[in-house]
Protein backbone atom coordinates (compact mmCIF):
# COMPACT_ATOMS: atom_id res chain seq x y z
CA UNK A 1 0.00 0.00 0.00
CA UNK A 2 1.34 3.42 -0.90
CA UNK A 3 2.01 5.88 1.89
CA UNK A 4 -0.61 8.21 0.37
CA UNK A 5 -3.29 5.56 0.96
CA UNK A 6 -2.60 5.26 4.69
CA UNK A 7 -4.91 6.77 7.28
CA UNK A 8 -3.61 9.87 9.08
CA UNK A 9 -5.18 10.34 12.49
CA UNK A 10 -3.36 13.48 13.52
CA UNK A 11 -0.49 13.25 15.97
CA UNK A 12 0.19 9.93 17.68
CA UNK A 13 2.39 9.25 20.70
CA UNK A 14 4.06 5.97 21.65
CA UNK A 15 4.79 4.70 25.16
CA UNK A 16 7.28 2.08 26.29
CA UNK A 17 5.77 0.44 29.38
CA UNK A 18 8.52 -1.71 30.88
CA UNK A 19 7.17 -3.58 33.91
CA UNK A 20 8.37 -6.37 36.17
CA UNK A 21 6.46 -9.08 34.34
CA UNK A 22 6.33 -7.76 30.78
CA UNK A 23 7.27 -5.06 28.31
CA UNK A 24 4.75 -3.32 26.10
CA UNK A 25 4.73 -0.60 23.47
CA UNK A 26 1.43 1.26 23.05
CA UNK A 27 0.41 3.99 20.63
CA UNK A 28 -2.23 6.62 21.49
CA UNK A 29 -4.04 9.32 19.59
CA UNK A 30 -2.82 12.57 21.14
CA UNK A 31 -6.17 14.30 20.61
CA UNK A 32 -8.55 11.65 21.94
CA UNK A 33 -6.25 9.47 24.15
CA UNK A 34 -7.57 6.46 22.21
CA UNK A 35 -5.32 3.39 22.28
CA UNK A 36 -4.71 2.40 18.65
CA UNK A 37 -2.44 -0.62 18.97
CA UNK A 38 0.07 -2.33 21.20
CA UNK A 39 2.32 -5.37 21.56
CA UNK A 40 3.43 -7.18 24.71
CA UNK A 41 6.32 -9.53 25.55
CA UNK A 42 6.64 -11.38 28.87
CA UNK A 43 9.92 -10.92 30.74
CA UNK A 44 11.73 -13.76 32.54
CA UNK A 45 12.65 -13.47 36.18
CA UNK A 46 15.62 -15.35 37.62
CA UNK A 47 15.83 -16.59 41.20
CA UNK A 48 19.49 -17.69 41.59
CA UNK A 49 19.27 -17.90 45.41
CA UNK A 50 16.58 -17.66 48.06
CA UNK A 51 15.35 -14.07 48.14
CA UNK A 52 17.29 -13.04 45.02
CA UNK A 53 15.37 -11.70 42.01
CA UNK A 54 17.16 -10.77 38.79
CA UNK A 55 16.43 -9.99 35.14
CA UNK A 56 18.61 -9.80 32.04
CA UNK A 57 18.98 -6.12 30.96
CA UNK A 58 19.68 -7.21 27.38
CA UNK A 59 16.47 -9.26 27.32
CA UNK A 60 14.57 -6.22 28.60
CA UNK A 61 16.11 -4.00 25.90
CA UNK A 62 15.44 -6.55 23.17
CA UNK A 63 11.83 -6.83 24.34
CA UNK A 64 11.46 -3.07 23.87
CA UNK A 65 12.76 -3.22 20.30
CA UNK A 66 10.49 -6.18 19.55
CA UNK A 67 7.42 -4.45 20.95
CA UNK A 68 8.13 -1.25 19.01
CA UNK A 69 8.59 -3.10 15.72
CA UNK A 70 5.56 -5.38 16.18
CA UNK A 71 3.32 -2.47 17.13
CA UNK A 72 4.44 -0.51 14.07
CA UNK A 73 3.70 -3.56 11.91
CA UNK A 74 0.19 -3.79 13.41
CA UNK A 75 -0.42 -0.09 12.77
CA UNK A 76 0.68 -0.47 9.16
CA UNK A 77 -1.74 -3.38 8.76
CA UNK A 78 -4.46 -1.04 10.10
CA UNK A 79 -3.47 1.47 7.39
CA UNK A 80 -2.15 3.89 10.04
CA UNK A 81 0.81 6.00 8.98
CA UNK A 82 3.56 5.46 11.58
CA UNK A 83 5.22 8.74 10.62
CA UNK A 84 2.37 10.30 12.64
CA UNK A 85 4.13 9.08 15.83
CA UNK A 86 5.68 12.31 17.08
CA UNK A 87 7.11 11.30 20.45
CA UNK A 88 7.93 8.35 22.69
CA UNK A 89 7.49 8.19 26.46
CA UNK A 90 9.03 5.71 28.89
CA UNK A 91 7.36 4.19 31.94
CA UNK A 92 9.37 1.68 33.93
CA UNK A 93 9.55 -0.62 36.94
CA UNK A 94 11.23 1.51 39.58
CA UNK A 95 14.21 0.74 41.88
CA UNK A 96 15.43 -2.15 39.68
CA UNK A 97 19.16 -1.53 39.37
CA UNK A 98 21.46 -1.86 36.35
CA UNK A 99 25.19 -1.20 35.98
CA UNK A 100 26.71 -1.30 32.51
CA UNK A 101 29.94 -0.58 30.60
CA UNK A 102 29.66 2.64 28.62
CA UNK A 103 32.45 1.63 26.22
CA UNK A 104 30.95 -1.73 25.20
CA UNK A 105 27.29 -1.11 25.98
CA UNK A 106 27.16 -4.42 27.85
CA UNK A 107 25.55 -4.91 31.29
CA UNK A 108 28.09 -5.81 33.97
CA UNK A 109 25.62 -7.96 35.91
CA UNK A 110 21.96 -8.91 35.78
CA UNK A 111 19.48 -6.23 36.81
CA UNK A 112 18.69 -6.57 40.53
CA UNK A 113 14.89 -6.32 40.73
CA UNK A 114 13.09 -4.16 43.28
CA UNK A 115 11.72 -7.29 45.02
CA UNK A 116 15.24 -8.63 45.74
CA UNK A 117 16.17 -9.25 49.40
CA UNK A 118 19.91 -9.98 49.21
CA UNK A 119 20.90 -6.75 50.96
CA UNK A 120 18.91 -7.31 54.15
CA UNK A 121 21.93 -8.09 56.34
CA UNK A 122 23.58 -4.85 55.22
CA UNK A 123 20.38 -2.94 55.99
CA UNK A 124 20.28 -4.36 59.51
CA UNK A 125 23.89 -3.39 60.19
CA UNK A 126 23.32 0.13 58.89
CA UNK A 127 20.25 0.57 61.07
CA UNK A 128 22.21 -0.46 64.16
CA UNK A 129 24.81 2.19 63.46
CA UNK A 130 22.55 5.20 62.73
CA UNK A 131 21.22 7.06 65.78
CA UNK A 132 17.59 7.86 65.07
CA UNK A 133 17.53 5.05 62.52
CA UNK A 134 15.14 5.50 59.62
CA UNK A 135 13.91 8.94 60.62
CA UNK A 136 17.17 10.61 59.62
CA UNK A 137 17.43 9.26 56.09
CA UNK A 138 13.68 9.46 55.60
CA UNK A 139 13.80 13.18 56.31
CA UNK A 140 16.13 13.66 53.34
CA UNK A 141 14.92 11.02 50.90
CA UNK A 142 11.29 10.41 51.94
CA UNK A 143 12.13 6.69 52.12
CA UNK A 144 12.90 4.19 54.89
CA UNK A 145 16.18 2.31 54.68
CA UNK A 146 15.06 -0.87 52.95
CA UNK A 147 16.12 -3.54 50.46
CA UNK A 148 13.41 -2.08 48.19
CA UNK A 149 15.39 0.95 47.03
CA UNK A 150 18.34 1.23 44.65
CA UNK A 151 21.25 2.56 46.73
CA UNK A 152 21.85 -0.64 48.69
CA UNK A 153 21.49 -2.77 45.54
CA UNK A 154 24.18 -0.65 43.90
CA UNK A 155 26.33 -0.95 47.03
CA UNK A 156 26.03 -4.75 46.80
CA UNK A 157 27.16 -4.71 43.16
CA UNK A 158 30.15 -2.52 44.01
CA UNK A 159 31.13 -4.84 46.86
CA UNK A 160 30.53 -8.23 45.25
CA UNK A 161 30.88 -8.14 41.47
CA UNK A 162 34.47 -7.99 40.18
CA UNK A 163 33.41 -6.72 36.74
CA UNK A 164 31.62 -3.79 38.37
CA UNK A 165 34.60 -2.97 40.61
CA UNK A 166 36.97 -2.96 37.65
CA UNK A 167 34.68 -0.86 35.47
CA UNK A 168 34.28 1.72 38.23
CA UNK A 169 38.04 1.83 38.79
CA UNK A 170 38.60 2.38 35.06
CA UNK A 171 35.86 5.00 34.69
CA UNK A 172 33.75 2.79 32.42
CA UNK A 173 30.73 2.12 34.65
CA UNK A 174 27.28 3.67 34.43
CA UNK A 175 24.45 3.18 36.91
CA UNK A 176 20.76 3.56 36.32
CA UNK A 177 17.29 2.30 36.99
CA UNK A 178 15.52 0.68 34.03
CA UNK A 179 14.53 4.03 32.52
CA UNK A 180 18.17 5.15 32.35
CA UNK A 181 19.30 1.88 30.78
CA UNK A 182 16.57 2.07 28.14
CA UNK A 183 16.95 5.76 27.28
CA UNK A 184 20.75 5.47 27.05
CA UNK A 185 20.42 2.42 24.81
CA UNK A 186 17.70 3.62 22.43
CA UNK A 187 19.26 7.08 21.99
CA UNK A 188 22.57 5.65 20.79
CA UNK A 189 24.09 3.58 23.58
CA UNK A 190 27.89 3.55 23.37
CA UNK A 191 27.61 5.83 20.33
CA UNK A 192 26.35 8.91 22.12
CA UNK A 193 23.45 7.61 24.20
CA UNK A 194 21.95 10.03 26.74
CA UNK A 195 22.61 9.02 30.36
CA UNK A 196 19.69 10.52 32.28
CA UNK A 197 16.79 9.78 34.59
CA UNK A 198 13.78 11.80 35.69
CA UNK A 199 12.91 13.16 39.12
CA UNK A 200 10.37 10.41 39.85
CA UNK A 201 12.87 7.60 39.32
CA UNK A 202 15.69 9.48 41.04
CA UNK A 203 13.51 9.84 44.13
CA UNK A 204 13.41 6.01 44.47
CA UNK A 205 17.16 5.52 44.83
CA UNK A 206 17.87 6.84 48.38
CA UNK A 207 20.62 8.97 46.80
CA UNK A 208 18.32 11.87 45.88
CA UNK A 209 17.39 14.79 48.13
CA UNK A 210 13.67 15.36 47.58
CA UNK A 211 13.96 18.94 48.92
CA UNK A 212 16.87 20.20 46.80
CA UNK A 213 15.92 17.89 43.87
CA UNK A 214 19.54 16.90 43.35
CA UNK A 215 21.79 13.92 43.96
CA UNK A 216 22.97 14.36 47.53
CA UNK A 217 26.76 14.21 48.00
CA UNK A 218 26.41 13.28 51.67
CA UNK A 219 24.10 10.37 50.88
CA UNK A 220 26.49 9.19 48.16
CA UNK A 221 29.34 9.41 50.66
CA UNK A 222 27.30 7.51 53.26
CA UNK A 223 26.63 4.64 50.85
CA UNK A 224 30.15 5.04 49.41
CA UNK A 225 28.85 5.43 45.85
CA UNK A 226 30.84 7.53 43.34
CA UNK A 227 28.66 10.35 42.01
CA UNK A 228 30.11 10.06 38.51
CA UNK A 229 28.19 6.79 38.10
CA UNK A 230 24.86 8.58 38.37
CA UNK A 231 22.68 9.78 35.47
CA UNK A 232 21.73 13.42 35.01
CA UNK A 233 18.37 14.20 36.61
CA UNK A 234 15.83 15.77 34.22
CA UNK A 235 12.14 16.63 34.39
CA UNK A 236 9.51 14.05 33.44
CA UNK A 237 8.55 15.87 30.22
CA UNK A 238 11.29 17.14 27.91
CA UNK A 239 13.24 15.91 24.90
CA UNK A 240 16.09 13.70 26.13
CA UNK A 241 17.28 12.50 22.72
CA UNK A 242 16.15 10.85 19.50
CA UNK A 243 15.37 7.19 18.83
CA UNK A 244 18.34 5.78 16.92
CA UNK A 245 17.10 2.35 15.86
CA UNK A 246 14.23 0.65 14.04
CA UNK A 247 11.00 1.88 12.51
CA UNK A 248 10.83 4.98 14.72
CA UNK A 249 14.36 6.25 14.12
CA UNK A 250 14.47 10.03 14.63
CA UNK A 251 11.39 10.23 16.87
CA UNK A 252 12.04 12.23 20.09
CA UNK A 253 12.17 10.37 23.39
CA UNK A 254 10.51 13.05 25.49
CA UNK A 255 8.71 11.59 28.49
CA UNK A 256 9.91 9.56 31.47
CA UNK A 257 8.03 8.54 34.61
CA UNK A 258 8.37 5.70 37.07
CA UNK A 259 5.40 3.43 36.49
CA UNK A 260 3.39 4.50 39.53
CA UNK A 261 3.87 8.19 38.80
CA UNK A 262 2.90 7.50 35.20
CA UNK A 263 -0.35 5.90 36.39
CA UNK A 264 -1.05 8.93 38.61
CA UNK A 265 -0.68 11.18 35.55
CA UNK A 266 -2.68 8.78 33.37
CA UNK A 267 -5.50 8.83 35.94
CA UNK A 268 -5.28 12.64 35.77
CA UNK A 269 -4.77 12.98 39.52
CA UNK A 270 -3.41 16.52 39.23
CA UNK A 271 -5.18 17.97 42.29
CA UNK A 272 -4.13 17.71 45.94
CA UNK A 273 -5.85 14.76 47.59
CA UNK A 274 -6.54 12.79 44.41
CA UNK A 275 -5.34 9.19 44.61
CA UNK A 276 -5.05 6.05 42.52
CA UNK A 277 -4.17 2.43 43.18
CA UNK A 278 -2.33 0.32 40.59
CA UNK A 279 -2.64 -3.48 40.68
CA UNK A 280 0.36 -5.02 38.94
CA UNK A 281 3.10 -7.36 40.17
CA UNK A 282 2.86 -5.30 43.35
CA UNK A 283 0.20 -2.86 44.47
CA UNK A 284 0.85 0.88 44.75
CA UNK A 285 -1.46 3.52 46.17
CA UNK A 286 -0.39 7.13 45.51
CA UNK A 287 -2.02 10.32 46.75
CA UNK A 288 -1.07 13.68 45.24
CA UNK A 289 0.04 16.07 48.01
CA UNK A 290 0.87 19.03 45.77
CA UNK A 291 4.09 21.06 45.74
CA UNK A 292 5.10 20.30 49.32
CA UNK A 293 6.44 16.90 50.45
CA UNK A 294 4.43 15.39 53.29
CA UNK A 295 6.32 12.99 55.55
CA UNK A 296 4.20 10.08 56.74
CA UNK A 297 3.70 9.19 60.39
CA UNK A 298 1.99 5.91 59.50
CA UNK A 299 4.39 3.83 57.40
CA UNK A 300 4.03 5.41 53.96
CA UNK A 301 6.81 6.87 51.83
CA UNK A 302 7.16 10.33 50.33
CA UNK A 303 8.03 10.39 46.65
CA UNK A 304 8.19 12.79 43.71
CA UNK A 305 4.92 12.43 41.78
CA UNK A 306 5.93 14.25 38.58
CA UNK A 307 7.49 17.37 37.04
CA UNK A 308 5.83 17.95 33.68
CA UNK A 309 8.45 20.26 32.15
CA UNK A 310 11.80 21.81 33.02
CA UNK A 311 10.19 25.05 34.16
CA UNK A 312 7.16 23.41 35.77
CA UNK A 313 6.79 22.82 39.53
CA UNK A 314 7.55 19.48 41.11
CA UNK A 315 4.58 17.73 42.72
CA UNK A 316 4.90 15.13 45.46
CA UNK A 317 2.90 12.12 46.58
CA UNK A 318 2.43 9.89 49.59
CA UNK A 319 2.77 6.26 48.55
CA UNK A 320 1.90 2.93 50.05
CA UNK A 321 3.77 0.05 48.42
CA UNK A 322 2.72 -3.61 48.53
CA UNK A 323 5.31 -6.06 47.22
CA UNK A 324 3.00 -8.89 46.13
CA UNK A 325 -0.32 -8.39 44.33
CA UNK A 326 -0.54 -9.86 40.84
CA UNK A 327 2.54 -11.89 41.69
CA UNK A 328 0.42 -14.03 44.05
CA UNK A 329 -1.77 -15.11 41.13
CA UNK A 330 1.32 -15.94 39.09
CA UNK A 331 2.61 -17.93 42.09
CA UNK A 332 -0.57 -19.99 42.23
CA UNK A 333 -0.06 -20.80 38.55
CA UNK A 334 3.72 -21.30 38.34
CA UNK A 335 4.68 -22.57 41.81
CA UNK A 336 1.63 -24.42 43.11
CA UNK A 337 0.18 -25.36 39.73
CA UNK A 338 -3.40 -25.15 41.00
CA UNK A 339 -4.42 -23.08 37.95
CA UNK A 340 -3.33 -23.19 34.33
CA UNK A 341 -3.88 -19.51 33.66
CA UNK A 342 -4.21 -16.37 35.74
CA UNK A 343 -7.78 -15.90 34.44
CA UNK A 344 -8.74 -19.21 36.06
CA UNK A 345 -8.21 -17.72 39.53
CA UNK A 346 -11.21 -15.43 39.05
CA UNK A 347 -13.41 -18.38 38.07
CA UNK A 348 -12.30 -20.49 41.06
CA UNK A 349 -12.96 -17.61 43.45
CA UNK A 350 -16.36 -16.88 41.88
CA UNK A 351 -17.44 -20.51 42.26
CA UNK A 352 -17.21 -20.36 46.07
CA UNK A 353 -17.68 -16.64 46.83
CA UNK A 354 -15.83 -16.97 50.15
CA UNK A 355 -12.49 -18.08 51.57
CA UNK A 356 -14.36 -20.14 54.20
CA UNK A 357 -12.14 -18.70 56.94
CA UNK A 358 -8.90 -19.17 55.00
CA UNK A 359 -6.48 -16.20 55.06
CA UNK A 360 -3.42 -15.75 52.85
CA UNK A 361 -0.59 -13.32 53.67
CA UNK A 362 1.67 -13.29 50.57
CA UNK A 363 4.74 -11.85 52.29
CA UNK A 364 7.13 -13.50 49.81
CA UNK A 365 9.51 -10.52 50.02
CA UNK A 366 8.68 -9.48 53.55
CA UNK A 367 6.03 -6.84 54.18
CA UNK A 368 6.35 -3.35 52.70
CA UNK A 369 4.04 -0.50 53.75
CA UNK A 370 2.88 0.14 56.37
CA UNK A 371 5.02 -2.39 58.29
CA UNK A 372 8.42 -2.40 56.51
CA UNK A 373 9.05 -5.80 58.08
CA UNK A 374 11.59 -7.86 56.11
CA UNK A 375 11.37 -10.80 58.54
CA UNK A 376 7.81 -11.63 57.45
CA UNK A 377 7.13 -14.59 55.17
CA UNK A 378 4.03 -15.80 53.39
CA UNK A 379 1.49 -17.90 55.28
CA UNK A 380 -1.87 -19.51 54.57
CA UNK A 381 -3.86 -20.06 57.76
CA UNK A 382 -7.35 -21.00 58.87
CA UNK A 383 -7.24 -24.25 56.89
CA UNK A 384 -9.70 -27.09 57.53
CA UNK A 385 -10.44 -30.39 55.80
CA UNK A 386 -13.12 -28.53 53.85
CA UNK A 387 -10.60 -26.03 52.37
CA UNK A 388 -9.89 -26.53 48.67
CA UNK A 389 -8.11 -24.68 45.87
CA UNK A 390 -11.15 -22.47 45.27
CA UNK A 391 -10.94 -21.11 48.81
CA UNK A 392 -7.19 -20.53 48.47
CA UNK A 393 -7.79 -18.67 45.18
CA UNK A 394 -10.41 -16.50 46.89
CA UNK A 395 -8.08 -15.86 49.85
CA UNK A 396 -5.29 -14.82 47.45
CA UNK A 397 -7.53 -12.19 45.84
CA UNK A 398 -8.82 -11.08 49.21
CA UNK A 399 -5.21 -10.64 50.40
CA UNK A 400 -4.60 -8.03 47.70
CA UNK A 401 -7.66 -6.14 48.92
CA UNK A 402 -6.72 -6.35 52.60
CA UNK A 403 -3.23 -5.03 51.86
CA UNK A 404 -4.79 -2.09 50.02
CA UNK A 405 -7.11 -1.47 53.00
CA UNK A 406 -4.11 -1.24 55.33
CA UNK A 407 -2.44 1.33 53.09
CA UNK A 408 -5.62 3.34 52.62
CA UNK A 409 -6.12 3.47 56.39
CA UNK A 410 -2.57 4.82 56.79
CA UNK A 411 -3.10 7.38 54.02
CA UNK A 412 -6.36 8.59 55.53
CA UNK A 413 -4.55 9.16 58.83
CA UNK A 414 -1.69 11.07 57.17
CA UNK A 415 -3.91 13.19 54.92
CA UNK A 416 -6.70 13.75 57.45
CA UNK A 417 -9.45 13.54 54.82
CA UNK A 418 -10.66 9.99 54.04
CA UNK A 419 -11.02 9.11 50.37
CA UNK A 420 -14.64 8.91 49.24
CA UNK A 421 -13.76 6.56 46.36
CA UNK A 422 -10.68 4.76 45.02
CA UNK A 423 -9.50 5.13 41.42
CA UNK A 424 -7.84 1.94 40.19
CA UNK A 425 -5.82 0.71 37.23
CA UNK A 426 -3.45 -2.06 36.21
CA UNK A 427 -3.80 -5.55 34.79
CA UNK A 428 -5.54 -7.06 37.82
CA UNK A 429 -8.46 -4.64 37.51
CA UNK A 430 -9.82 -6.84 34.71
CA UNK A 431 -10.74 -9.28 37.49
CA UNK A 432 -14.30 -8.25 38.43
CA UNK A 433 -14.33 -10.46 41.54
CA UNK A 434 -11.22 -8.65 42.79
CA UNK A 435 -12.73 -5.21 42.15
CA UNK A 436 -15.96 -6.10 43.94
CA UNK A 437 -13.99 -7.56 46.85
CA UNK A 438 -11.98 -4.35 47.02
CA UNK A 439 -15.12 -2.21 47.27
CA UNK A 440 -16.53 -4.53 49.95
CA UNK A 441 -13.38 -4.46 52.07
CA UNK A 442 -12.83 -0.69 51.75
CA UNK A 443 -16.53 0.13 52.22
CA UNK A 444 -16.22 2.81 49.51
CA UNK A 445 -16.80 2.68 45.72
CA UNK A 446 -13.99 1.50 43.45
CA UNK A 447 -13.80 3.32 40.10
CA UNK A 448 -12.07 1.73 37.13
CA UNK A 449 -11.47 3.61 33.86
CA UNK A 450 -12.79 1.87 30.75
CA UNK A 451 -9.28 2.12 29.27
CA UNK A 452 -7.12 0.63 32.03
CA UNK A 453 -3.73 1.33 30.37
CA UNK A 454 -3.19 4.42 32.48
CA UNK A 455 0.51 3.79 33.14
CA UNK A 456 1.37 3.88 29.44
CA UNK A 457 -1.11 6.72 28.93
CA UNK A 458 0.69 8.84 31.55
CA UNK A 459 4.05 8.30 29.83
CA UNK A 460 2.48 9.22 26.48
CA UNK A 461 0.93 12.38 27.95
CA UNK A 462 4.29 13.49 29.35
CA UNK A 463 6.03 12.79 26.04
CA UNK A 464 3.41 14.48 23.88
CA UNK A 465 3.29 17.58 26.09
CA UNK A 466 7.07 18.14 26.09
CA UNK A 467 8.46 21.44 24.87
CA UNK A 468 9.48 20.97 21.24
CA UNK A 469 6.81 18.30 20.71
CA UNK A 470 3.61 19.98 21.89
CA UNK A 471 1.03 17.58 20.49
CA UNK A 472 -0.72 16.76 23.79
CA UNK A 473 -2.36 19.44 25.90
CA UNK A 474 -2.38 18.96 29.67
CA UNK A 475 -4.71 21.91 30.29
CA UNK A 476 -7.62 20.59 32.40
CA UNK A 477 -10.20 21.75 29.87
CA UNK A 478 -8.48 19.87 27.05
CA UNK A 479 -8.17 16.53 28.82
CA UNK A 480 -10.46 13.83 27.47
CA UNK A 481 -13.19 12.77 29.88
CA UNK A 482 -12.73 9.17 31.00
CA UNK A 483 -15.63 6.73 31.14
CA UNK A 484 -15.50 4.47 34.18
CA UNK A 485 -16.93 1.29 35.62
CA UNK A 486 -18.02 1.63 39.22
CA UNK A 487 -18.11 -1.07 41.92
CA UNK A 488 -20.24 -0.29 44.98
CA UNK A 489 -19.84 -2.06 48.35
CA UNK A 490 -22.28 -4.96 48.67
CA UNK A 491 -21.66 -6.23 52.22
CA UNK A 492 -22.37 -4.51 55.51
CA UNK A 493 -19.48 -2.71 57.24
CA UNK A 494 -19.59 -5.06 60.26
CA UNK A 495 -18.79 -8.09 58.11
CA UNK A 496 -16.01 -6.16 56.38
CA UNK A 497 -14.48 -5.18 59.72
CA UNK A 498 -14.67 -8.76 61.01
CA UNK A 499 -12.82 -10.15 57.97
CA UNK A 500 -10.26 -7.33 58.14
CA UNK A 501 -9.58 -8.02 61.83
CA UNK A 502 -8.96 -11.72 61.04
CA UNK A 503 -6.57 -10.67 58.27
CA UNK A 504 -4.62 -8.43 60.69
CA UNK A 505 -4.31 -11.39 63.04
CA UNK A 506 -2.85 -13.46 60.21
CA UNK A 507 -0.38 -10.67 59.38
CA UNK A 508 0.94 -10.72 62.94
CA UNK A 509 1.56 -14.45 62.60
CA UNK A 510 3.57 -13.93 59.40
CA UNK A 511 6.20 -11.77 61.10
CA UNK A 512 9.51 -12.81 62.61
CA UNK A 513 10.00 -15.91 60.47
CA UNK A 514 13.31 -14.97 58.92
CA UNK A 515 16.55 -13.52 60.25
CA UNK A 516 19.55 -12.63 58.14
CA UNK A 517 22.66 -14.75 58.58
CA UNK A 518 26.07 -13.12 59.09
CA UNK A 519 28.11 -12.94 55.92
CA UNK A 520 31.32 -14.93 55.61
CA UNK A 521 34.47 -13.50 54.05
CA UNK A 522 35.39 -16.94 52.70
CA UNK A 523 37.72 -17.78 55.61
CA UNK A 524 35.03 -18.64 58.09
CA UNK A 525 35.05 -15.13 59.51
CA UNK A 526 31.46 -13.97 59.99
CA UNK A 527 32.19 -10.51 61.33
CA UNK A 528 29.11 -8.35 60.95
CA UNK A 529 31.25 -5.51 59.64
CA UNK A 530 32.69 -7.42 56.67
CA UNK A 531 30.63 -5.74 53.94
CA UNK A 532 29.89 -2.26 55.24
CA UNK A 533 30.82 0.48 52.76
CA UNK A 534 34.10 2.23 53.47
CA UNK A 535 32.57 5.67 53.89
CA UNK A 536 30.00 4.51 56.41
CA UNK A 537 32.10 4.93 59.55
CA UNK A 538 33.33 8.35 58.48
CA UNK A 539 30.05 9.97 57.61
CA UNK A 540 27.36 8.33 59.78
CA UNK A 541 27.54 11.15 62.30
CA UNK A 542 27.54 13.68 59.44
CA UNK A 543 24.33 12.18 58.03
CA UNK A 544 22.77 12.36 61.48
CA UNK A 545 23.46 16.08 61.75
CA UNK A 546 22.45 16.91 58.17
CA UNK A 547 19.36 14.75 58.33
CA UNK A 548 18.05 16.47 61.45
CA UNK A 549 17.12 19.60 59.53
CA UNK A 550 14.98 17.60 57.08
CA UNK A 551 13.07 15.49 59.58
CA UNK A 552 10.32 18.10 59.76
CA UNK A 553 9.98 17.89 55.97
CA UNK A 554 11.26 21.44 55.36
CA UNK A 555 14.98 22.33 55.18
CA UNK A 556 15.95 25.02 57.65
Amino acid sequence: MAASDRVRLGALVGAIDQGTSSTRFLVFNAKTAELLSHHQVEINQKFPKEGWVEQDPKEILQSVYECVEKTCEKLTQLNVDITSIKAIGVSNQRETTVVWDKTTGEPLYNAIVWLDLRTQSTIERLLKQIPGKNKILKGITGLPLSTYFSAVKLRWLLDNVEEVKNAVANGRAMFGTIDSWLIWSITGGKNGGVHCTDVTNASRTMLFNIHTLEWDSDLCCFFDIPMDLLPKVRSSSEIYGLMKYGALTGVPVSGCLGDQSAALVGQMCFQDGQAKNTYGTGCFLLCNTGQKPVLSEHGLVTTVAYQLGRDKPVCYALEGSVAIAGAVVRWLRDNLGIVKSTDEVEKLAADVGTSYGCYFVPAFSGLYAPYWEPSARGIICGLTQFTNRNHIAFAALEAVCFQTREILDAMNKDCGIPLSQLQVDGGMTNNKILMQLQADILCIPVVKPSMPETTALGAAMAAGAAEGVGVWSLNPGDLTAVTCERFEPQINPEESEFRYARWKKAVMKSMGWETSEPLSNGNGDTSIFCSLPLGFYIVSSMIMLIGAKYISGVPK
